[in-house]
C-alpha cells in the first residue's frame, strides 16, 4: 500500500517543524523518547539540578560484619546509560549555581556552629571572646571607587596629574555595575608587580599574622610565648574575597578557647579587649619579605591600612548588626565568589595567547600578564605564578579554619546524606564498592532540563522560607 498525499504532506510538515527547532529543542525531544527518561529526571532532581554532574558506573554491596550476609546491593547496570550522576560540588556560582548554593549553606552552618554552638561544638562557645576581622591589601595605586548617595569617586581641587599626564581626580559617581569601578586612574603608575607579589605571599602573611597574634596574647597575659598553648588556643575561620580592583582581602572570625579547645575554660585574663588589641597590633607589626630579584627589586609584603575589627554579639541581641548569624551569612555569601566576580577567569591559563584573547578588563589582563612574565624568573619559580595567573597570583583556599574552630564539611555532608536517605551509621556493617568515572556534564537538552529543575527547587525553597509552600 502506497502512502497517500495526505500522509506525505503530514510527514513533510513534521520534518519541517523539526528543522525549525533549535538543537536544544531537538535534544529535549530525543530525551523525552528515551525509555529511561523518567528515571533520569529522578536522578537529576536528586543532584539538585547540578550543572556539571559527574557520571559514575559500578556497584556497592553492604554486608553484615559478623555473618557476612548481604544486606543491600546497588548497581548502575539498570540505570539510564548504565551510569549514575553525582554532584560536581563546585563552590563557585559561576560554575554551578545549585552546588554553590549547597556549599554556601554548609559554610553558614560551619561558621555559625563555631559562634553559637551545635554540630559537636558546645553552646557555651558563644560566651568566648569573638571578633570579626577584615584584613585588606595595601594600595598599589589609585583606582575608581564604587560610590553612592551622591558621593564623587575621587574629587580633588588641585586637578593634579601624574607623570604620565593622567588626572588623579574623578568627579563621577560609579555604581556597582559601572565598568570603570576598580580600574586604575593610571595603569602606568599602578604597581602591578607589587599587586601580584602580594597575592603570592598573602598565605604566608596570614600565617605569620596568626602567629604574631599568639605572641601578642602571650605578652598581654604575662606568660612565655612557648607556653601559651598551655593556657589558650586561637581558633579561626577565614574566607578570601576579591575586591573590584582584583585584590584579595580576608574576612575572619577569631575566637579564644581554652588549652583543649572550646570544651575547656580559658584563662580569666583572656577578654575581648585583649583579643581586639592583639589583632590590631599584630596586623600593624607583621611583614613578609619577597625573594630578591634584579628584575623586581625587594618587596615587603604588609597588610593595608584598612582594618576592621568588630566584636561579635549573640543572636539574642536583636539590635546588634554583627551577630552570630549575620557573620555566618556574610562569610557564606562570599564562599561562592571567585576571581570571575571581579572580572577575571575561573579556569587555568595554559598559554599566553589565552590572556591576550580573554574577555577581561585591561587592568585584569595586565595583572595576568605580570604573573606570566614574573613566572619566568628563576628567583620566583617557587611561587608558580604562571599556574596561578588566572587568580592573579593568589593560590590560597577560599575558606580555611583551625582544627578547634568547629565541625568540617565532610561531617556536614555525611549528616545531610543520612537525613536524606533515612539511614544511620551502623558499625555492624561493611560496604564494598567499586566505581569508575565514565563522563561528566550535560548535552544541550539535558542542561536545559537541569536548569529548569534547579529553578523549581529554588522556588520551592523560597516559598518554604516565606511559609507559603504546601505539599
Amino acid at each position: 500500500m502506497y502512502p497517500t498525499d495526505e500522509t506525505r504532506r503530514s510527514v513533510l510538515e513534521g520534518a519541517e517543524r523539526l528543522r525549525r527547532l533549535t538543537p536544544t529543542e531537538r535534544d529535549i525531544i530525543r530525551l523525552a523518547h528515551e525509555p529511561g527518561f523518567p528515571r533520569w529526571l529522578e536522578q537529576i532532581r536528586t543532584t539538585g539540578g547540578c550543572e556539571h554532574p559527574v557520571y559514575l558506573a559500578g556497584h556497592s554491596i553492604t554486608r553484615d560484619s559478623s555473618s557476612g550476609e548481604i544486606l543491600g546491593h546497588y548497581s548502575t547496570q539498570n540505570e539510564p546509560g548504565g551510569r549514575m550522576p553525582v554532584r560536581c560540588r563546585n563552590r563557585r556560582a559561576s560554575r554551578c549555581e545549585p552546588c554553590s548554593r549547597l556549599h554556601a549553606g554548609d559554610t553558614f552552618h560551619l561558621v555559625r556552629a563555631g559562634l553559637s554552638g551545635g554540630k559537636g561544638v558546645p553552646e557555651h562557645v558563644r560566651l568566648s571572646p569573638r571578633v570579626f576581622v577584615t584584613l585588606t591589601a595595601p594600595s598599589f595605586g589609585p583606582v575608581h571607587r564604587v560610590t553612592e548617595d551622591g558621593v564623587l569617586c575621587r574629587p580633588r581641587r588641585d586637578g593634579i596629574a601624574c607623570e604620565h599626564g593622567y588626572r588623579l581626580d574623578c568627579r563621577q559617581q560609579h555604581g556597582p555595575q559601572d565598568a570603570a569601578a576598580g580600574q586604575p586612574l593610571c595603569r602606568a603608575c599602578y604597581d602591578y608587580i607589587g599587586h601580584v607579589l602580594w597575592h603570592a605571599h598573602a598565605g604566608r602573611l596570614w600565617n605569620r599574622w596568626v602567629h604574631t597574634v599568639r605572641r601578642h596574647l602571650a605578652s598581654a597575659g604575662g606568660i612565655a610565648q612557648t607556653r601559651l598553648r598551655e593556657h589558650l588556643v586561637v581558633s579561626f575561620a577565614k574566607v578570601a574575597e576579591y575586591q573590584r580592583r582584583g585584590a584579595v582581602h580576608f574576612h575572619a572570625v577569631v575566637r579564644l578557647d581554652g588549652p583543649h579547645g572550646p570544651e575547656s575554660p580559658r584563662p580569666a585574663w583572656a577578654k575581648i579587649e585583649i583579643l581586639t588589641e592583639a589583632v590590631r597590633s599584630a596586623a600593624a607589626a607583621v611583614a613578609v619579605f619577597s625573594a630578591h630579584s634584579p628584575a623586581t627589586g625587594d618587596y615587603v609584603i604588609r597588610w593595608g591600612r584598612e582594618l576592621d575589627v568588630h566584636s561579635i554579639q549573640s543572636d539574642a541581641f536583636t539590635d546588634a548588626t554583627v551577630t552570630d548569624s549575620a557573620v555566618a551569612a556574610y562569610v557564606a555569601k562570599y564562599i561562592t565568589k571567585s576571581v570571575g566576580d571581579a572580572g577575571g577567569l575561573d579556569h587555568r591559563i595554559r598559554e599566553y595567547e589565552e590572556i591576550r584573547l580573554a574577555a577581561v578588563t585591561p587592568h585584569i589582563r595586565a595583572l595576568m600578564v605580570t604573573c606570566w612574565r614574573l613566572g619566568t624568573l628563576a628567583e620566583l619559580t617557587h611561587l608558580r605564578l604562571r599556574a596561578w595567573a588566572h587568580t592573579l597570583g593568589y593560590r590560597g583556599h577560599a575558606l580555611t579554619k583551625s582544627r578547634h574552630y568547629s565541625t568540617t564539611y565532610g561531617t556536614l555532608r555525611a549528616a545531610r546524606t543520612t537525613h536524606q536517605t533515612g539511614t544511620t551509621d551502623d558499625t555492624g556493617t561493611d560496604t564494598e564498592a567499586a566505581w569508575r568515572y565514565v563522563g561528566s556534564g550535560h548535552t544541550p537538552g539535558e542542561a536545559e532540563i537541569a536548569r529548569s529543575i534547579a529553578s523549581d527547587l529554588a522556588m520551592v525553597r523560597e516559598m518554604q522560607r516565606r511559609g507559603t509552600y504546601s505539599e
